[in-house]
């Protein structure tokens, strides 16, 4: 298995600015010499181990940051974005014709901002091109531009802070805590309710959650399970009683348009209900003591398997970092409807998930967690869970939601979880998964439903495989 180098300069330059440091202070206290450190600084070299141990010991920097963050996030979305047939020489890719995964390395690394307004830019003619190809308004004069939409925004808001939120994280923990105590969370509720004057009703007839801001009235389906009740409760009171801190981080954010900045709110929203239903030190405390049993977790947080799967994708403080997960849920047809990563694996930002992934067989075995050991093209080797998390609708008529959710991390920290037990995480055998067919690598996939755009095709007429054709380098 291949060791990727550390390309990290722009995280050293930035580094030394918050510092105020000269480039010659700065190799100082790296004890390196000024030259190697500017070959550093521009990805000339990688970043030594000496050095990593180095920005631990003299300035307590967390050093997880220097290979996380939105270099990799980058490196995936271009690299399926350059996939894309509007990106040929003839019959020849982009990716083919020359850009190598080093060059997109230094890109994401040395010219973030550009490299992300190119991730815009090819967004912005999916986005036409999907509105064409549908005649969406097409000759009605309005709603045509070509620009990402507001949910794609929002999804890659999430997707390039690592799915944690600091300010509002602190908010949740510190309101989960009033006076320095924790509270049981229907506890926390009927408190929080009573004191801004607001009746809590359970309705049969009622949607979801519903709140009468006239009457000053919260109605929630009694329908719904408990821990949704619990939840969409929070979400309200979130909605409620931290809007200065939801709107100051909504400005930071930019959003190009205010049905970006809507869904944003409710996505943060969100995220304060699940950190105040699961505050992080004490979530955090609980994950170590039952090894990420999620079973266990959802128990003692009276949570959903769902929402504490979710949540273990969230815990990234700085300084208290949890093991780093992915998440994503997936409908019955194989359509990502949530996907979240805090780990070198990259989701396809367009179309499904692979078809030998196990959340997908997930459906065929409701109420039990499945394993996986897999490994990427790249190398990285996982332990994959899988679940169903289907939905009843709360009457026999109504319909039922079936969803699976994934939920998985690098096979060094798996030890810290429960479902490795008994499990060869050395040997294997690991499954052979990839992000998406349009750009995997592997030439020889049983599973594969379309040819990958970056590379030739080869099709003889006098012989058959199981694809019918063959991938050329």
């Amino acid at each position: 298995m291949a060791v990727q180098k550390l390309y990290a300069g722009a995280k050293l330059r930035e580094i030394r600015s918050g510092l105020g440091l000269t480039q010659k202070m700065f190799a100082e206290k790296l004890s390196v010499s000024l030259p190697y450190l500017n070959q550093m600084e521009n990805n000339n070299r990688p970043v030594s181990t000496g050095v990593v141990l180095a920005l631990a010991r003299e300035f307590g920097y967390d050093v997880t940051e220097l290979s996380t963050g939105d270099g990799e996030r980058m490196v995936s979305d271009m690299r399926e974005a350059l996939a894309d047939p509007v990106f040929t020489d003839g019959n020849e890719s982009l990716v083919d014709a020359g850009v190598p995964l080093a060059d997109l390395r230094l890109a994401a690394s040395n010219a973030p901002a550009l490299a992300r307004a190119f991730l815009n830019l090819h967004g912005a003619y999916r986005q036409s091109q999907e509105r064409l190809a549908a005649m969406n308004e097409a000759l009605g004069g309005h709603g045509t531009a070509a620009t990402t939409s507001p949910w794609e925004e929002v999804r890659d808001f999430f997707h390039y802070c690592d799915n944690y939120v600091d300010a509002i994280d602190r908010a949740a923990e510190h309101f989960s805590m009033p006076g320095g105590r924790e509270l049981n969370a229907d506890a926390l509720i009927a408190r929080t309710l009573s004191t801004l004057g607001i009746e809590l009703v359970l309705s049969d007839d009622a949607p979801l959650r519903h709140f009468d801001t006239e009457n000053s009235r919260l109605t929630l389906s009694r329908r719904a399970a408990p821990e949704t009740r619990r939840f969409q409760a929070l979400l309200q009171i979130a909605l409620l009683t931290q809007d200065e801190l939801l709107e100051a981080t909504l400005d930071f954010a930019r959003f190009q348009s205010e049905a970006s900045r809507s869904i944003a709110k409710m996505g943060l929203a969100n995220y304060f209900a699940g950190a105040a239903l699961m505050p992080y030190r004490a979530f955090r405390q609980a994950t170590l003591e039952t090894r990420h049993d999620l079973e266990r977790l959802a128990d003692l947080f009276n949570a959903s398997i769902e929402q504490v799967a979710h949540r273990l994708s969230t815990l990234q403080r700085k300084g208290d970092k949890g093991v780093p997960f992915f998440f994503v849920r997936v409908d019955q047809a194989g359509t990502i409807t949530k996907r979240h990563s805090a780990t070198l694996l990259q989701f396809a930002r367009y179309g499904g998930a692979c078809p030998l992934w196990n959340v997908h067989q997930a459906f065929e075995t409701p109420g039990r967690f499945l394993r996986q050991l897999a490994e990427t093209p790249d190398g990285v080797r996982y332990l994959c869970l899988a679940r169903d998390v289907s939905k009843s609708g709360g009457s026999f008529a109504a319909p039922v939601r079936r969803y699976a959710i994934g939920l998985g991390c690098e096979v060094k920290h798996a030890d810290a979880l429960v479902y490795a037990d008994d499990m060869d995480l050395g040997q294997g055998p690991f499954e052979p998964i990839g992000i998406s067919c349009r750009i995997c690598e592997r030439e020889r996939c049983h599973q594969r439903s379309v040819p990958p755009l970056e590379r030739q095709l080869s099709v003889d007429p006098d012989r058959r495989g199981v694809l019918p054709y063959k991938v050329v380098r």
